[in-house]
């Protein structure tokens, strides 16, 4: 123990610094691993939604009843296996969908507003689409079936830009993380110079020392990634309250919509404890390979 001692001092400025570089690149892989998990689980969630809805949209023609069309809609949705529910929306729910785009004060009665009708599909029993859509057509004029598809498309693109996203910028923090431990490393090493090069030339295997080195930067790993990893856990549960706070807003139902209720599922406390143990791992591992490069130059 104490030749590890006087091999790599356990306490120097340059041992804190990189505990303080390791935890911080621990936080930033921590938040975007979870903010990327966050999405992808919202996004799983709409997509659910979206795939057990589509919805039936009937144009206004003239000489026929909007609201005759709508229930004879209604009335062969109904009918088709594979739906567990209609609901059709009144004149007065139609054009109030329209009012956060063109205003309350419109005057709607002169607007061609289609009326929905939005179906609920079984989860047990499929729909057969192109049946209901020629049973709609020949019953009804102006009749179109919006089954989602161009939303889960987009919905998917965006999730895989999330995780794209997200591992690009987790391979710039590991990057940085390993520039920053190899400098520490060569710094340590040229601290204790003389010392290696003696152990080295008395016949010292040039395991034990790269082990010495290995165990030392590992600690200061550990010890920066359990910051960097608590740290991050305490920003997504401040995330969580602030959530809390703004949910009755229409900005914090735009953000849980987004990004879910940000509360920390067991996925997320696995990434962040991962990350954590493997930035260890690797800043031990990368102080190794340098220690055994630099002996392997002395022989």
């Amino acid at each position: 123990m104490k030749s590890e001692m006087a091999l790599v001092p356990e306490t120097s400025i340059a041992g804190r610094a990189l505990v303080t570089v390791v935890a911080i690149m621990t936080f930033l892989a921590s938040i975007t691993a979870g903010a990327a998990l966050l999405i992808s689980d919202a996004s799983r969630g709409w997509q659910d939604e979206v795939v057990r809805e589509m919805t039936i949209q009937i144009r206004p023609t003239a000489g026929r009843d909007l609201d005759a069309d709508s229930a004879k809609a209604v009335e062969l949705a109904r009918a088709m296996p594979g739906v567990a529910s209609v609901r059709a929306y009144t004149k007065a729910q139609s054009e109030e969908l329209l009012q956060p785009w063109l205003g309350s004060g419109l005057d709607f009665s002169e607007l061609p507003v289609p009326r929905l009708i939005v179906v609920t599909l079984d989860k047990h029993e499929r729909l057969d689409i192109s049946v209901l859509r020629k049973r709609l057509s020949g019953a009804i004029p102006g009749t179109t079936i919006d089954d989602h598809r161009v939303w889960l498309e987009r919905l998917a693109i965006m999730a895989k830009s999330v995780v794209f996203a997200a591992a690009v910028i987790f391979a710039l923090v590991l990057s940085a993380m390993i520039l920053a431990v190899a400098f520490a490393t060569q710094g340590a090493m040229a601290g204790n110079r003389e010392i290696i090069e003696i152990l080295h030339f008395v016949g010292a295997a040039d395991s034990y020392i790269s082990r010495q080195f290995q165990r030392h930067f590992f600690q200061l790993g550990l010890r920066g990634g359990a910051i960097g990893g608590g740290l991050a856990i305490l920003a997504f549960f401040a995330s969580e309250t602030v959530a809390a706070w703004l949910r009755a807003t229409p900005g914090g139902d735009q953000l849980e919509a987004m990004f879910g209720d940000f509360s920390l599922r067991w996925n997320i406390y696995a990434a962040i404890a991962l990350i954590a143990a493997g930035i260890a791992i690797v800043t031990g591992f990368v102080s190794r390979v340098i220690v055994f490069r630099h002996l392997r130059d002395l022989s």
